[in-house]
């Protein structure tokens, strides 16, 4: 096993050389511009992590985390459209910087994109990688479509809301490393059992970027803070400070607005997820699901030391400040 540098360094190196020179440039320009914004990159780095972990080299998973990052980024592209986010990593969004048919278009190619890297695989490991990757991509689509959903309604549940996160977010994190476990051939209960690691390592990530969102540095955070507080969006911060009547209908009301100047009403919705105390039962919900995908390692067949590389790299996810 290498140190996580080294996987990142791998990542880094390909999407440093994959410039698509191809027509129509207004097609593939703004591929090249969302791969090249690099971000955290954490799911093609599970995804070479977890070939190695079973005994592969993490070079031959390649195909299959290039595959999972233009996923992700196509899946981001068409996201920010949605929720009409001016910024993606300190810079313009896709659609921001050319236009939204332009994002809609680009983002769709990026998906055809990620499908033909597993045509890299012999047939009976791109079988497995592409029923996974179907799989996993259609629950995307449904989770962005509660996300959606949610904004409009009023009875949002917390099981519901982690349902949601889960589908939209963590199963993306679990598939990454499943597949570095297909690739590597490992048995097919470590493959269930890494799944089972990154789908609540997943559900701590997007926890955490709830948290962020509200209460995260604008410098280093990347996107617009408070950017949930604007558009409605029924975090686990918001249902959590929901359930305390002393503020119930201060937050309703804020929810219920669209003033022109959000800078009040961000301010505001901070104050009373501080005041119930919602901001640290999130950061405890981060640690809990952390926790709970530790508790998968011990049922993996895989030495001692790996088992720690892959424990340091949720306690760094769960710390994170970008």
């Amino acid at each position: 096993m290498q140190p996580i540098g080294h996987y990142q360094q791998v990542i880094t190196d390909y999407f440093a050389n994959a410039t698509i020179n191809k027509e129509p440039a207004n097609l593939y320009d703004p591929v090249n511009y969302i791969l090249s914004l690099g971000g955290k990159r954490m799911r093609p780095v599970l995804t070479l992590m977890a070939a190695e972990i079973f005994n592969a080299d993490c070079r031959a998973a390649l195909p299959a985390a290039v595959a999972v990052e233009i996923f992700h980024n196509f899946s981001l592209v068409h996201d920010d459209i949605m929720d009409d986010a001016p910024l993606r990593r300190g810079n313009q969004t896709v659609h921001e910087k050319w236009n939204i048919n332009t994002g809609i278009l680009s983002g769709d190619a990026m998906l055809i994109l990620a499908y033909q890297y597993f045509e890299q695989y012999e047939p009976a490991t791109f079988k497995e990688l592409a029923k996974l990757f179907s799989k996993t991509a259609l629950e995307v689509c449904e989770g962005q479509q509660w996300d959606v959903d949610f904004e409009t309604r009023s009875d949002v549940s917390l099981p519901e809301y982690l349902k949601m996160i889960e589908y939209k977010t963590a199963v993306l994190v679990g598939a990454a490393m499943k597949m570095g476990a297909i690739v590597a051939g490992t048995s097919k209960e470590n493959c269930e059992r890494i799944y089972n690691f990154g789908l609540n390592l997943g559900i701590a990530f997007q926890l955490q970027d709830d948290y962020l969102d509200a209460f995260g540095n604008p410098e280093t955070f990347g996107k617009q803070v408070g950017g949930d507080i604007i558009e409605n969006k029924k975090t686990y911060l918001y249902l959590k400070a929901l359930e305390h009547n002393q503020h119930k209908n201060d937050l309703l009301q804020w929810f219920a607005t669209q003033p022109e100047d959000n800078t009040t009403k961000i301010a505001a919705v901070k104050d009373i997820f501080i005041a119930t105390g919602a901001d640290e039962l999130t950061t405890s919900a981060i640690e809990q699901y952390t926790l709970k995908a530790f508790a998968t390692l011990d049922g993996m067949d895989i030495e001692s030391d790996k088992k720690q590389l892959l424990r340091k790299f949720g306690e760094n996810l769960m710390l994170r400040k970008v």
